[in-house]
């Protein structure tokens, strides 16, 4: 008799981060109980996957899925449904609602309402501002958030603003996680507002907020890291000017981890001719040197995790005239296949993908039993069909279908 499986998975390709390879997989009691060719006399459910590619489910650790308050946009339900339709599953989810996630009641309030209603697994990270510094160290260790994010050192989204370094040290101090940090430097774009305000197209918006506003942001928040001995892991880096800071920060030792997002990856500015404001988003979409240098250095292993920065809003708000309309684009649905047309491109591997969106995340945030298709973890995996060509589904417009 065979090992007794709840569900088995046959006939299908196991994609790793060390290389891909024909396998069964038999999951029993919610794991993984074994990998390879297996005896399935004693298999409960069987699936012939032949032609499909088993994935570890992705853990894409920034999005803003606008529950509560803005609902009007997305909420966590349709927000998590379009996550797990891409491979994604497990979401840590960002405090920019209404009211902000930076307090218990309100965290408490977000778990309540994820309870029953969530489709894949959930984190709700704890915001920062300058009426919660006090309460920092009583909020980073609680359960059911990753700890203390998205840090906003420039304006953003509403109160989440902690510009100064005094303010920061005491976030950095109070903390004993890893910090996710919106590195930009406030003063910098409030010195540039008429800059934005004298072209009044998407275009401007990498001019307003420049290359210079993010790497003295980076800079600051790095050597805050270093004298509080406070790792920080930086999101959605946009340029290839805070590759080199990033980089001396990892050889020595700082515990600095970094995020790379599809959209910095996949556009340039020269696509806000055509996409507008549509491609609008902070950090910003920038010129190509840009992007090459930040593919180099996903090549040089600079960058740790790719995460979406999934942040909708509707089609009538994304196409008023710049700079009334908000940044943000839709992306948790569509993460991992625009990364997988990368790799197929060549421009990254599958190996480095599967580490980039599964393994250095669940090391990074401390995320147990989950990023690996191997026995013993989570069944929490993805298939795909490699041949398959999709449309998104979309309500705000996704820049990169055209609409």
């Amino acid at each position: 008799m065979g090992e007794r499986f709840d569900l088995a998975l046959v006939g299908g390709e196991v994609q790793s981060g060390t290389g891909r390879f024909r396998a069964d997989v038999g999951i029993r009691d919610g794991r993984i109980a074994a990998v390879g060719s297996l005896d399935l006399s004693d298999a409960q459910e069987v699936v012939d996957i032949t032609g499909l590619w088993v994935w570890p489910g992705v853990i894409d650790s920034q999005v803003h899925f606008r529950e509560p308050g803005l609902v009007h946009k997305e909420d966590l339900a349709t927000g998590s449904m379009a996550a797990v339709l891409g491979g994604v599953t497990t979401v840590f989810e960002e405090p920019n609602t209404n009211p902000t996630t930076t307090t218990r009641a309100t965290l408490q309030d977000k778990l309540a309402r994820a309870e029953g209603r969530m489709w894949c697994h959930y984190a709700f990270w704890v915001g920062a501002s300058m009426e919660n510094l006090d309460d920092i160290p009583n909020l980073d260790p609680l359960p059911g958030s990753p700890g203390i994010g998205e840090v906003f050192m420039g304006s953003s989204t509403g109160p989440l603003l902690v510009a100064d370094d005094d303010a920061l040290r005491r976030v950095l101090q109070g903390a004993t996680r890893t910090v996710s940090i919106h590195a930009e430097d406030e003063k910098r774009l409030l010195s540039r507002l008429e800059i934005r305000d004298a072209d009044r197209h998407a275009r401007n918006h990498p001019v307003w907020r420049d290359v210079e506003s993010s790497v003295m942001a980076t800079r600051r928040i790095l050597a805050l890291s270093a004298e509080t001995k406070q790792p920080v892991h930086i999101l959605h880096v946009s340029t290839r000017d805070e590759v080199a800071l990033l980089a001396n920060a990892k050889r020595r030792n700082l515990g600095t981890t970094c995020e790379i997002t599809p959209q910095h990856l996949t556009f340039t500015a020269d696509d806000y001719e055509a996409l507008g404001s549509r491609i609008q988003m902070n950090t910003p979409i920038r010129e190509a040197e840009h992007k090459s240098g930040l593919w180099k250095a996903v090549r040089d292993g600079v960058f740790d995790v790719i995460g979406s920065d999934h942040a909708p809003h509707t089609l009538e708000e994304k196409i008023q005239r710049y700079p009334q309309s908000p940044s943000g684009m839709p992306g948790v649905q569509t993460l991992l296949p625009v990364m997988l047309d990368h790799a197929a491109a060549g421009r990254i591997s599958y190996e480095l993908l599967v580490q980039m969106t599964s393994e250095n995340p669940a090391r990074i945030f401390g995320v147990a039993g989950a990023g690996t298709g191997a026995p013993g973890a989570y069944a929490d995996l993805g298939l795909g069909d490699p041949k398959r060509i999709n449309r998104p589904a979309r309500a705000c417009g996704r820049p990169d279908e055209g609409g």
